[in-house]
């Protein structure tokens, strides 16, 4: 069963809550989910059934076996190494985030093309030459890149790792990329998100005032 972009989202937010739970939390409402989120209690549980796991009547969802039919379907337990692409401040602090592991994401590696950051290393991840990614990707079998270079040289470095053999990216960039059909490409919109938080309560004012 295909799952929609949104229903992967919640769920990996509801497997953050699964996750905080106390030992003795042996089971969890939708409605509490719903509140934590602040989400429609309907909407939690139109979710789940994607997982094909039920609740108990007035008692919840079994927390264990919920939070594990959510790694299950999610794929976390399939290990997909990545490449960054950029070693600035964002590219460091992705590098440096543990979790990703937990998740199935593996980074093996940076790159950069400048010459103070290349051949150091960030959280045991070596920084290598830009020209490099080619060989290391066939070498290494990797097909995914995570971009945090800037801007204006987003669009010609996602053009070189895509000839690179780089098949999927993950663009943290704030530029729409053009790449090959054949290459898939996930905008991580920060400034969309930041704005559609920021903007709702006002929405909500016009749509009062009309």
């Amino acid at each position: 069963m295909n799952i929609p972009d949104k229903v992967v989202n919640r769920l990996t937010l509801y497997h953050y809550i699964l996750e905080d739970l106390r030992e003795d939390e042996d089971y969890i409402s939708s409605m509490k989910i719903a509140e934590l989120l602040n989400i429609d209690n309907s909407q939690v549980r139109k979710d789940i059934k994607y997982l094909d796991n039920s609740g108990k009547c007035r008692v919840g969802y079994d927390a264990k076996k919920l939070k594990r039919a959510i790694e299950v379907k999610l794929g976390f337990e399939k290990t997909k190494d990545a490449f960054i692409i950029g070693a600035g401040n964002l590219g460091s602090a992705l590098a440096k985030y543990d979790s990703f592991k937990d998740y199935g994401l593996n980074i093996l590696a940076m790159f950069d093309n400048d010459p103070q950051k290349i051949g150091s290393n960030i959280n045991g991840k070596e920084i290598f030459d830009i020209t490099k990614i080619g060989n290391l990707a066939k070498r290494l079998n990797v097909d995914i890149a995570i971009l945090t270079v800037p801007k204006n040289s987003a669009k010609g470095i996602a053009q070189y790792i895509a000839g690179a053999g780089i098949k999927y990216i993950w663009n943290f960039t704030p530029c729409v990329l053009d790449v090959p059909k054949d290459v898939k490409v996930w905008n991580e919109n920060l400034i969309g998100s930041f704005l559609q938080f920021t903007n709702k309560d006002e929405v909500k004012e016009n749509k009062n005032d009309n």
